[in-house]
Order: C-alpha cells, then structure tokens, then sequence
C-alpha cells in the first residue's frame, strides 16, 4: 500500500489509497476495485473496533411516494440472507460480546458492529452476505411495517413537540426532500410493500455506493485484505443513478404556523431558517453559523440565556441550533419558551429585539474565545470513543465532505472571526428564509372535553 503522510489543512486528500495524520488520528483511506471506499481509523489503546458500512442513500433520495422506504429497508436488512436466518445477525454479535445497530437519515443510511477486534473478520463475512443477498417474505413485510408504523406512533405522533417540528419541516422546505419526516408520511408508510424495499435496495445497496469505516484496534494492510476478500468480490452497480435531488428555488416569503394540542403544558416559539451547509473545501461559512449559534443560544452563559431568561425574565428557556453536516441546506433556528404570564408574540418579539442587538453590539470576544477553547477541549475527548470517530467520518463523508474537510473542521472554526461570524448572520439569517411556528394549548377542545 502506497504510505502517504499529511498534515489537515495542507492538501487536499480524496478517497484514494494513502494515509493522513491530524489531530492525534492516523486515517488510512483506500478504494476497492468495485468502488467501495474504505476509511480506516487507528486507535491502539483497547482491542475493540468498530466496523460501519455507510450508504450514500437515505430518506432524502426516496422515489416520490414511498416516504420511509430508506427506514424500511434499514429494517428488513436483519432478516434472512442467503446465509443467515431472520435475526441470526445481530444473535451472532451478541453471542461474541457485541452490539450492533442501524440508523437511517437524510443523507445516508448506515449499519455498524462494535466488538473485540479479533471478530472483525466475522462481522465483515455477515455484513458484506446482506449487502447482496436479503432474503424476504411477505411476512416479513407486513410484520416490519407494522413496526415501523409502531415507531411512528411512539416517536412522532403521540408527542405533539415531534408533530409540531415536522410540520415546521415542511414548512421550510418548498420543494426539497428534506421537507419530508425520515421516518415517513403515515398514509404513504402504510403502503409500502416488497417490490418498493426490493427496488430502493438493488438501486442503492452496492459497493460503489457505498463506504466502509472501521476504527479502534486494526492495522490498515489487514483491513484491506479483509475489505478485498469479502466486500471486493461483490460487483459494482453499472447502472447506479447520479444523486440528484430536487432543488430550493429561491424563498422570497416569511412563512407562520401555529400547531395547537390539547397535551401542551408548555408553549413555546420556534423560528427556522434556510441556511447553508458545509462544503467540500469551502466550511468557512458553516463554521461561523455553527459558533453564533454557541454564542447565542449555547447554554446558560450564551447571550439569549443572559438577556432573556436573566436580564428581562421572558423566558424560562432559549436555544439555537445548527447543524452544516448535509448534503444540501440545511437550517438554524431559535427557540423561546416564555416565562409564566408573558404572551408567545411578547416572546418572540422580545427574542427579535435581542438579535438584532446582537448584530448591533457584535460578538463578546472573550466569550468566543472560550467557546473554541471548550471545542479543543471536546475534540480530545472525542478521539476517546470509536463510535464517535466511525461517526464523525461517515456522516460527513456521505454528506459530500472529504477526510481533508473533516480533519480541517477543527482549524476552521478557530479561525473563525468576530467579523465573519455578524457577517454570516447577516447574509444568511434572513425573514424570507424562515418559518416561525407557535407551538400552544388547544384550549378549544380541552373546554370540549370538561
């Protein structure tokens, strides 16, 4: 294997054979000749490993239609194989002292064992069998979907907090597939059926689209020859379609709603805008929308928390959030729950009058500061945990990053400036762009129920 040497942020490195050495992590990257990219991640400290096979397909890359096939399909996949009967996969981990688990979202779906490290070989055996060869009946079918409906019931709609956050979802997006619930729309849920799983699975689940990262206690020429022997015999899909998605037009209209339920104990105000996410090479941005949302709403020392909760006591709680790790935009939003006796537009309001004397007043450097000194601190700690490595990893790579990107990330945000940070929010922060839903009591039927 060609050995190559680099430091984060002095080149670029795409997938192809070679090593990079940032932050204390020596990644070795290589690609089968089928096209599954490989990711490997040394950590010597404990004989544990963690093996993930990440699929650049998830929710967000399902046919118009059939929202939650991308779940589904994540389910179906401990089924029988050719090999395997229903459930002997994840038996098998457990019976050597494992776990092991799936997860689906926008971007990607991805599939993971954490074991000792001598049973590696194992789980590349088991994983790369349900890769190409599930084996599924009716049964199946209806007993799965029946779960996932299940799932729905438990996590989206009997908690009105979750139905609200989907409806503000939808009301974001105008035309992208991330306005769509991972989970799925239930009328559409109810219908999926066998040649729907079978059709996402031979279009998606291949070699060359997908990417193999293992972390922990391995050697990088020894993951290879396991990485050829058993996923580098099964062949690439010729006819795996481009990833293209439906695009944003332009947003030139604030939106309002209000979700009402009779469960509310505790209103609140959210507001969410369109904002740009982290690129290959270009993070800048991202990192800067990533510290004002630390600096706004990051805790009990964050400017909202001070000005709100403390000085003015409207709120008993404010938040803001950002995530940039996506394909394509993504979103930043502002939360306010009102103190007992102040009004949702009083919130709001009074959360539209802080901002804009945050933009006014421009950022505490001193308090920047100690946010990127907590960001080192964490990014240590981080390399502690090899799920958390795998993970770092796949999630930006099959959100279109590079290893380059993922270890420049840190540097990125240090370099971040007061100035970059207000000028961010002001470009991208804007009325036109966001959706500001009020989440209250409905006290009509609570009255009807008395």
């Amino acid at each position: 294997m060609i050995r190559q040497i680099l430091t984060a942020g002095a080149c670029a490195l795409s997938l192809s054979t070679g090593v990079a050495q940032a932050n204390s992590e020596l990644v070795t990257t290589f690609t089968l000749g089928n096209g599954m990219d490989v990711v490997v991640v040394e950590d010597h400290r404990a004989p544990v490993v963690q093996q993930m096979v990440w699929y650049r397909a998830g929710s967000a890359d399902e046919p118009v239609g059939q929202s939650g096939v991308a779940h589904f399909l994540e389910h179906l996949l401990f089924k029988a194989t050719d090999k395997m009967e229903s459930g002997e996969f994840s038996a098998t981990v457990a019976a050597n002292g494992g776990q092991d688990n799936a997860f689906t979202s926008y971007d990607y779906t991805a599939y993971f064992q954490r074991v000792a490290a001598d049973r590696l070989e194992l789980m590349m055996q088991m994983e790369s069998d349900r890769m190409v060869n599930i084996r599924l009946t009716e049964e199946n079918i209806i007993t799965e979907r029946e779960v996932i409906l299940e799932e729905r019931n438990q996590r989206t709609d009997s908690s009105p907090q979750a139905l609200f956050r989907e409806q503000m979802n939808a009301s974001q997006y105008l035309n992208h597939r991330y306005g769509v619930p991972i989970i799925g729309w239930r009328h559409e849920m109810e219908t999926l059926d066998m040649d729907d799983a079978l059709s996402f699975y031979q279009t998606y689940y291949s070699p060359n689209n997908a990417i193999l990262v293992v972390s922990g206690d391995v050697e990088p020429d020894e993951v290879k020859r396991l990485a050829e022997t058993y996923y580098g015999v099964i062949p690439a899909n010729p006819d795996l379609p481009d990833r293209l998605r439906t695009s944003e037009p332009p947003q030139t209209a604030a939106r309002r709603l209000t979700f009402t339920d009779e469960r509310i104990a505790q209103p609140y105000v959210h507001r969410s805008y369109l904002a740009p996410e982290r690129d290959a090479g270009d993070q800048e941005k991202a990192a800067a929308l990533y510290l004002l949302s630390e600096l706004l709403g990051g805790g009990t020392t964050s400017y909202f928390a001070n000005a709100l909760q403390f000085d003015q006591q409207v709120a008993v709680y404010t938040g803001a959030f950002y995530n940039g790790l996506s394909l394509d935009d993504t979103s930043f939003s502002f939360l306010i729950v009102p103190s007992e006796g102040v009004s949702l537009e009083e919130a709001e309001a009074a959360l539209d009058n802080t901002y804009a004397q945050f933009l006014e007043e421009g950022v505490d450097e001193e308090q920047l500061d100690r946010i990127k000194l907590q960001l080192r601190a964490s990014e240590i700690y981080a390399r502690d945990n090899v799920d958390g490595i795998a993970n770092r990893y796949g999630r930006a790579l099959t959100s279109g990053l590079t290893i380059a990107d993922v270890q420049a990330w840190p540097d990125v945000l240090q370099a971040v400036t007061p100035e970059d940070i207000i000028a961010v929010a002001r470009e991208a922060l804007v009325k036109e762009a966001s959706v500001t839903g009020y989440l209250m009591k409905d006290t009509a039927a609570e009255e009807i129920t008395q």
